[in-house]
Protein backbone atom coordinates (compact mmCIF):
# COMPACT_ATOMS: atom_id res chain seq x y z
CA UNK A 1 0.00 0.00 0.00
CA UNK A 2 1.13 3.44 -1.24
CA UNK A 3 1.83 5.99 1.85
CA UNK A 4 -0.59 9.12 2.13
CA UNK A 5 -0.73 12.56 3.12
CA UNK A 6 -3.27 14.73 3.79
CA UNK A 7 -3.05 17.21 1.13
CA UNK A 8 -6.09 16.42 -0.45
CA UNK A 9 -7.85 14.18 2.71
CA UNK A 10 -11.62 14.36 2.12
CA UNK A 11 -11.64 15.28 -1.76
CA UNK A 12 -13.32 13.21 -4.66
CA UNK A 13 -12.49 12.84 -8.05
CA UNK A 14 -12.46 11.02 -11.29
CA UNK A 15 -9.31 9.96 -13.03
CA UNK A 16 -9.74 9.29 -17.32
CA UNK A 17 -7.80 7.81 -19.49
CA UNK A 18 -5.13 5.22 -17.63
CA UNK A 19 -4.11 2.91 -20.02
CA UNK A 20 -1.65 0.75 -18.03
CA UNK A 21 1.21 1.66 -15.49
CA UNK A 22 3.43 3.81 -17.69
CA UNK A 23 0.44 6.13 -18.65
CA UNK A 24 0.61 9.86 -17.23
CA UNK A 25 -2.77 8.86 -15.81
CA UNK A 26 -1.64 6.72 -13.55
CA UNK A 27 1.13 8.70 -12.37
CA UNK A 28 -1.22 11.41 -11.06
CA UNK A 29 -3.55 8.16 -9.65
CA UNK A 30 -0.80 7.55 -7.39
CA UNK A 31 0.11 11.17 -6.59
CA UNK A 32 -3.33 12.35 -5.70
CA UNK A 33 -3.88 8.87 -3.65
CA UNK A 34 -0.50 9.46 -2.05
CA UNK A 35 -1.99 12.80 -1.29
CA UNK A 36 -5.13 11.34 0.37
CA UNK A 37 -7.93 11.49 -2.29
CA UNK A 38 -10.20 9.46 -3.15
CA UNK A 39 -10.10 8.18 -6.96
CA UNK A 40 -12.99 6.70 -9.53
CA UNK A 41 -10.97 5.31 -12.74
CA UNK A 42 -12.18 4.13 -15.87
CA UNK A 43 -10.92 1.62 -18.15
CA UNK A 44 -11.62 2.15 -22.30
CA UNK A 45 -12.41 -1.78 -23.04
CA UNK A 46 -12.11 -5.37 -21.81
CA UNK A 47 -8.88 -5.43 -23.08
CA UNK A 48 -7.65 -2.79 -21.30
CA UNK A 49 -9.12 -3.47 -18.38
CA UNK A 50 -6.47 -6.06 -17.65
CA UNK A 51 -3.82 -3.17 -17.88
CA UNK A 52 -5.33 -0.81 -15.67
CA UNK A 53 -7.18 -3.08 -12.82
CA UNK A 54 -4.21 -3.38 -10.86
CA UNK A 55 -3.53 0.70 -10.46
CA UNK A 56 -6.93 0.13 -9.48
CA UNK A 57 -6.56 -2.13 -6.59
CA UNK A 58 -3.18 0.03 -5.69
CA UNK A 59 -5.17 3.06 -5.04
CA UNK A 60 -8.21 1.14 -3.85
CA UNK A 61 -10.51 2.76 -6.23
CA UNK A 62 -14.15 3.07 -4.93
CA UNK A 63 -15.63 3.07 -8.35
CA UNK A 64 -14.13 1.71 -11.81
CA UNK A 65 -16.35 1.23 -14.90
CA UNK A 66 -16.08 0.95 -18.12
CA UNK A 67 -15.72 4.48 -20.52
CA UNK A 68 -15.30 4.91 -24.17
CA UNK A 69 -15.74 8.90 -24.21
CA UNK A 70 -17.50 8.64 -27.75
CA UNK A 71 -20.43 6.55 -26.03
CA UNK A 72 -22.96 9.24 -24.13
CA UNK A 73 -24.73 6.16 -22.36
CA UNK A 74 -21.31 5.09 -20.47
CA UNK A 75 -20.54 8.75 -19.81
CA UNK A 76 -23.92 9.27 -18.13
CA UNK A 77 -23.62 5.97 -16.48
CA UNK A 78 -20.44 6.75 -15.08
CA UNK A 79 -21.60 10.44 -13.55
CA UNK A 80 -24.71 8.73 -12.36
CA UNK A 81 -23.10 6.50 -10.21
CA UNK A 82 -20.41 9.25 -8.75
CA UNK A 83 -23.38 11.30 -7.83
CA UNK A 84 -25.46 8.14 -6.48
CA UNK A 85 -22.14 7.23 -4.18
CA UNK A 86 -20.76 10.54 -3.47
CA UNK A 87 -22.95 12.99 -4.18
CA UNK A 88 -20.16 15.53 -5.50
CA UNK A 89 -17.11 15.78 -7.79
CA UNK A 90 -13.97 17.88 -6.54
CA UNK A 91 -11.80 17.16 -9.40
CA UNK A 92 -11.12 15.46 -12.79
CA UNK A 93 -8.47 14.65 -14.33
CA UNK A 94 -8.53 13.98 -18.57
CA UNK A 95 -5.46 12.30 -19.85
CA UNK A 96 -6.93 11.15 -23.53
CA UNK A 97 -5.80 11.47 -26.90
CA UNK A 98 -6.28 9.76 -30.24
CA UNK A 99 -5.36 10.25 -34.15
CA UNK A 100 -5.74 7.73 -36.41
CA UNK A 101 -2.38 6.47 -37.27
CA UNK A 102 -2.28 7.43 -41.14
CA UNK A 103 -3.26 11.18 -40.21
CA UNK A 104 -0.96 11.21 -37.29
CA UNK A 105 1.78 9.87 -39.30
CA UNK A 106 1.20 12.14 -42.66
CA UNK A 107 1.47 15.96 -43.48
CA UNK A 108 -1.15 18.36 -41.74
CA UNK A 109 -1.45 18.84 -44.97
CA UNK A 110 -2.85 15.56 -45.72
CA UNK A 111 -4.89 14.94 -43.14
CA UNK A 112 -8.37 12.98 -43.64
CA UNK A 113 -11.52 15.19 -42.90
CA UNK A 114 -12.27 11.75 -40.69
CA UNK A 115 -9.46 11.23 -39.51
CA UNK A 116 -9.35 15.26 -38.51
CA UNK A 117 -12.87 14.54 -37.06
CA UNK A 118 -11.59 11.66 -34.83
CA UNK A 119 -8.67 13.07 -33.60
CA UNK A 120 -10.87 16.52 -32.39
CA UNK A 121 -13.18 14.48 -31.25
CA UNK A 122 -11.61 12.12 -28.95
CA UNK A 123 -8.78 14.42 -28.03
CA UNK A 124 -10.58 17.86 -27.41
CA UNK A 125 -14.44 17.47 -27.42
CA UNK A 126 -14.20 14.97 -24.66
CA UNK A 127 -12.98 17.15 -22.27
CA UNK A 128 -15.71 19.55 -22.99
CA UNK A 129 -18.41 16.60 -23.07
CA UNK A 130 -16.59 15.12 -19.49
CA UNK A 131 -16.93 18.71 -18.52
CA UNK A 132 -20.24 19.58 -19.04
CA UNK A 133 -20.86 16.44 -16.92
CA UNK A 134 -18.50 17.33 -13.81
CA UNK A 135 -20.07 20.91 -13.51
CA UNK A 136 -23.62 19.52 -11.51
CA UNK A 137 -21.24 17.60 -9.21
CA UNK A 138 -18.56 20.75 -8.35
CA UNK A 139 -21.19 22.72 -6.38
CA UNK A 140 -18.56 23.82 -4.03
CA UNK A 141 -16.07 24.16 -6.56
CA UNK A 142 -13.66 21.91 -8.25
CA UNK A 143 -10.38 21.12 -10.56
CA UNK A 144 -10.16 20.40 -13.67
CA UNK A 145 -6.99 19.12 -15.66
CA UNK A 146 -6.09 17.86 -19.06
CA UNK A 147 -2.75 16.96 -21.03
CA UNK A 148 -1.18 18.87 -23.38
CA UNK A 149 2.26 18.88 -25.23
CA UNK A 150 3.81 22.44 -26.50
CA UNK A 151 3.48 20.86 -30.07
CA UNK A 152 0.65 23.00 -29.59
CA UNK A 153 2.26 26.29 -30.17
CA UNK A 154 5.73 25.39 -31.64
CA UNK A 155 5.87 23.41 -34.37
CA UNK A 156 7.41 20.13 -33.29
CA UNK A 157 8.96 17.66 -35.61
CA UNK A 158 6.42 14.46 -36.88
CA UNK A 159 4.19 15.60 -34.53
CA UNK A 160 1.74 16.99 -37.52
CA UNK A 161 -1.61 16.84 -36.50
CA UNK A 162 -1.56 16.81 -33.12
CA UNK A 163 0.10 19.96 -32.65
CA UNK A 164 -3.35 21.77 -34.23
CA UNK A 165 -5.19 19.00 -31.66
CA UNK A 166 -3.30 20.18 -28.83
CA UNK A 167 -3.70 24.22 -29.55
CA UNK A 168 -7.43 23.58 -29.78
CA UNK A 169 -7.10 22.04 -26.69
CA UNK A 170 -5.75 24.27 -24.38
CA UNK A 171 -7.47 26.95 -26.37
CA UNK A 172 -11.06 25.01 -24.76
CA UNK A 173 -8.66 24.98 -21.28
CA UNK A 174 -8.98 28.61 -21.41
CA UNK A 175 -12.40 29.24 -22.44
CA UNK A 176 -13.74 26.58 -19.59
CA UNK A 177 -11.62 28.56 -17.24
CA UNK A 178 -13.82 31.50 -17.58
CA UNK A 179 -17.09 30.24 -17.82
CA UNK A 180 -16.65 27.79 -14.85
CA UNK A 181 -14.64 30.33 -13.29
CA UNK A 182 -18.03 32.02 -10.81
CA UNK A 183 -18.54 28.37 -10.07
CA UNK A 184 -15.30 28.10 -8.44
CA UNK A 185 -14.38 25.45 -11.03
CA UNK A 186 -10.63 25.95 -12.35
CA UNK A 187 -9.10 24.35 -15.17
CA UNK A 188 -5.91 23.77 -15.96
CA UNK A 189 -3.31 21.80 -18.23
CA UNK A 190 -0.58 19.66 -17.68
CA UNK A 191 1.95 20.05 -20.39
CA UNK A 192 5.01 17.37 -19.60
CA UNK A 193 7.54 17.08 -22.07
CA UNK A 194 8.10 14.07 -24.08
CA UNK A 195 7.25 10.65 -21.95
CA UNK A 196 7.67 6.76 -22.65
CA UNK A 197 3.95 6.10 -22.71
CA UNK A 198 2.16 3.98 -25.18
CA UNK A 199 0.30 6.75 -26.68
CA UNK A 200 3.73 8.35 -27.17
CA UNK A 201 4.76 5.92 -29.01
CA UNK A 202 2.76 6.09 -31.82
CA UNK A 203 4.41 9.42 -33.05
CA UNK A 204 6.56 8.64 -35.39
CA UNK A 205 10.70 8.94 -35.26
CA UNK A 206 9.88 9.18 -31.30
CA UNK A 207 12.84 8.08 -30.40
CA UNK A 208 14.35 11.16 -31.62
CA UNK A 209 12.11 13.41 -30.35
CA UNK A 210 13.38 11.77 -26.85
CA UNK A 211 16.99 11.80 -27.41
CA UNK A 212 16.54 15.90 -28.52
CA UNK A 213 14.77 16.19 -25.00
CA UNK A 214 17.13 14.69 -22.97
CA UNK A 215 20.23 16.33 -24.65
CA UNK A 216 18.50 20.40 -24.64
CA UNK A 217 16.45 20.29 -21.22
CA UNK A 218 18.09 22.02 -18.92
CA UNK A 219 17.98 19.44 -16.85
CA UNK A 220 19.35 17.15 -19.19
CA UNK A 221 16.83 14.40 -18.71
CA UNK A 222 13.34 13.28 -19.08
CA UNK A 223 10.31 14.34 -16.75
CA UNK A 224 8.87 11.43 -15.67
CA UNK A 225 5.13 10.45 -14.45
CA UNK A 226 5.47 10.79 -10.89
CA UNK A 227 6.41 14.56 -11.64
CA UNK A 228 3.65 15.37 -13.63
CA UNK A 229 1.60 13.29 -10.94
CA UNK A 230 2.89 15.73 -8.26
CA UNK A 231 1.68 18.51 -9.78
CA UNK A 232 -1.41 17.69 -10.73
CA UNK A 233 -1.99 16.87 -6.91
CA UNK A 234 -0.62 20.73 -6.37
CA UNK A 235 -3.22 22.02 -8.76
CA UNK A 236 -6.17 19.80 -7.63
CA UNK A 237 -4.87 21.33 -4.15
CA UNK A 238 -6.67 24.56 -2.30
CA UNK A 239 -2.71 25.77 -1.92
CA UNK A 240 -3.25 26.38 -6.01
CA UNK A 241 -7.02 28.11 -5.42
CA UNK A 242 -5.54 30.96 -7.38
CA UNK A 243 -4.78 29.08 -10.39
CA UNK A 244 -6.61 29.13 -13.53
CA UNK A 245 -6.67 28.93 -17.52
CA UNK A 246 -3.08 28.14 -17.57
CA UNK A 247 -1.10 25.32 -19.48
CA UNK A 248 1.30 24.66 -16.92
CA UNK A 249 5.04 22.95 -18.73
CA UNK A 250 6.46 20.01 -17.03
CA UNK A 251 9.68 19.56 -18.89
CA UNK A 252 12.72 20.04 -17.66
CA UNK A 253 12.65 23.57 -19.32
CA UNK A 254 12.97 21.96 -22.84
CA UNK A 255 10.72 24.67 -23.79
CA UNK A 256 13.19 27.49 -23.50
CA UNK A 257 16.07 25.70 -25.90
Amino acid sequence: MLKKSNLLAGKKGLIVGIANEHSIAAGCAHALYEAGAEIAVTYQSEKSLDYMAPIAARVEAPILMPLDVRDEGQMSDLFGVIAEKWGKLDFLIHSIAFCPKDDLHGRVTDCSRDGFITAMDISVHSLIRLAKQAEPLMSDGGTILTVSYHGADRVVDHYNIMGPVKAALEASVRYLAVELGPQNIRVNALSPGPLETRASSGIDHFDELIDDARKRAPLHRLTTIDEVGSYAAFLVSDGARSVSGNTVLIDGGHHIV
